[in-house]
């Protein structure tokens, strides 16, 4: 049995659940989030509805690998609307910007254009300063993948460390081919 599926989610700060067969519905100050879980778990709430439980078959395989993940997932939903989740970018190069203009996020990093990204409409992106973005929402999946897919556009080089980079990530530096002389 998961460690950490056997922790009952306590339900707090405004946070709302509904289970309605295998849907899960959570509302809170931040927003509201769906999940429908695997058929190999049960999720049930407990009598005062202060806890949310899951419970799964110990004997089955698939029972096992969905119980702790089902757990986590329903967590990390009640955090999502209560406290929100965020991620910060930041970005170094000389002349690398970025900028809102509504719901586009414009950056230049270097190539011959400006990359243009829609904001997403459940995520709010903002930009404190041209070499800062800040991704909150409350779906911890989307503000993680909506993060990535910035960074790819142009991660950070080996040799200067130039791109966007979360922020507080260390980039191990190369040195160049002047360091073998």
């Amino acid at each position: 049995m998961s460690r950490i599926g056997k922790k009952p989610v306590p339900v707090a700060g405004g946070a709302k659940v509904t289970i309605e067969g295998r849907t899960i519905n959570v509302e809170g100050p931040q927003g509201k989030l769906v999940y429908e879980h695997r058929p190999e778990v049960s999720v049930a709430l407990d009598e005062d509805g202060k806890h949310v439980v899951v419970t799964g078959d110990t004997s089955d395989r698939d029972s096992r690998k969905f119980h702790g993940l089902t757990r986590a997932l329903v967590a990390n939903m009640v955090t999502g609307v209560t406290q929100g989740y965020e991620k910060k970018l930041e970005i170094q190069g000389v002349g690398y910007l970025a900028a809102i203009a509504g719901e586009t996020l414009q950056l230049r990093v270097g190539f011959a254009n400006e990359l243009h990204r829609k904001i997403p409409a459940d995520l709010k992106v903002t930009c404190p300063d041209q070499t800062h973005i800040v991704i909150r929402g409350c779906d911890k999946q989307r503000v993680g993948q909506f993060a990535a897919e910035i960074r790819s556009l142009r991660k950070p080089e080996p040799y200067k460390g130039k791109g966007i980079r979360y922020q507080g990530e260390q980039i191990k530096l190369k040195p160049g081919k002047s360091a073998t002389k």
